[in-house]
């Protein structure tokens, strides 16, 4: 299993513009030449393009620098130099590409094939055959090509789903994502189990899909740098969808209400703005929850501020279908009617 890189530096360098010639034809039987100096070819130029094919930006760690081709000087005979190619550097969709320097967002690629030129070759200089007027038919001028931009560039990688199921290390995240779907993270009896964000595709009805993501366990204190909360927030910033998944099974040591505020608490102070998101609670574990005490005192609490919720088990799938339900219903109404996300 692949290493899940989601923030690089890596320094890019468009090539050089080639010069441009200065040449005069020389001919036999040919008394008046003139000039035949040719342009110099443009740069290359490096392009980001998102893709599919990838979920990390982990072959960008071990590769840090680009370079594309420098464009070829001209040649006589009115020979033009050839362009120089550019590199393409493929990236995981959901990447965003800021200028190290600058902190500008030259790029935020959030679809299949989407590009950008993120760094532009130089152009090619001028012959000597393009400065000839009436006035002057032998110039001897030419130009020379101009540099390519060089960046030092910084990729964060976001990843773009529909619903982030984010809570407590151990609180069935993994087991609820591989029970609506085909993705498989590791599951385990022990706390920060998952150490990477997973994706899963859940089809709720016909061909109707959608994307839930499970984002690694948040503790008290996350937004401060505390467990892995902290390093994997950034994922939750384009669900359109939160699900706070809290443990009510009857060995659970949290008590279920303090465990939803301390998570409301830890997005509100990491971003305002992601405690304006919708958002639903899902009890887990139902199949173990003992007199049912946990649940009845997050599910009254729930009633009260009218915020929705599920109790399930995925072990069982029992409320399993009307949770998926929810979901499907609330993601097709956020797609007609779009709220803001952070980027």
């Amino acid at each position: 299993m692949s290493t899940f890189v989601d923030q690089v530096q890596i320094l890019v360098k468009a090539g050089h513009g080639g010069n441009g010639a200065c040449s005069f034809r020389r001919e036999k039987f040919v008394p008046r030449g003139g000039p035949d100096g040719g342009d110099g070819g443009d740069g290359g130029s490096v392009v980001v393009e998102a893709t599919t094919r990838l979920s990390t930006l982990l072959d960008l760690r071990y590769q840090k620098h680009y370079e594309a081709e420098k464009g070829e000087t001209g040649g006589g005979s009115n020979c033009h130099g050839r362009r120089g190619a550019d590199v393409r550097i493929p990236v995981p969709v959901g990447t965003m590409v800021f200028d190290e320097n600058t902190q500008e967002l030259l790029a935020d690629l959030t679809k299949d094939g989407e590009s950008c030129v993120i760094a532009k070759g130089g152009q090619g200089g001028r012959g000597n055959t393009q400065f000839a007027t009436s006035t002057n038919r032998v110039p001897t001028q030419f130009e020379p090509g101009t540099p390519g931009e060089e960046r030092l560039l910084r990729l964060d990688l976001k990843l773009l789903a529909d619903v982030g199921l984010v809570g407590y290390p151990n609180a069935g995240k993994s087991t609820l994502i591989a029970a609506v779907s085909a993705a498989r993270p590791k599951i385990a009896d022990y706390p920060f189990t998952t150490l990477t964000p997973n994706l899963g595709v859940v089809r709720w009805t016909g061909e109707q899909t959608f994307v839930i993501a499970d984002i690694p366990g948040l503790i008290e204190g996350a937004h401060e740098g505390k467990g892995l909360g902290f390093q994997f927030l950034r994922h939750i910033e384009r669900t359109s969808l939160l699900l706070h998944v809290i443990d009510i099974s009857e060995w659970a040591t949290e008590d279920p209400v303090s465990s939803l505020e301390i998570m409301r608490h830890e997005l509100t102070a990491y971003d305002d703005a992601l405690t304006a998101r919708p958002f639903a609670v899902v009890g887990t574990k139902l199949d173990v929850k003992g007199a049912g005490e946990r649940l009845e005192r997050l599910k009254k609490y729930c009633q009260r501020r009218k915020i929705p919720f599920f109790a399930i088990s995925a072990a069982t799938r029992e409320g399993l279908d009307e949770c998926i339900r929810y979901m499907g219903q609330q993601v097709e109404l956020l797609r007609k009617t779009p709220c803001e996300t952070n980027s």
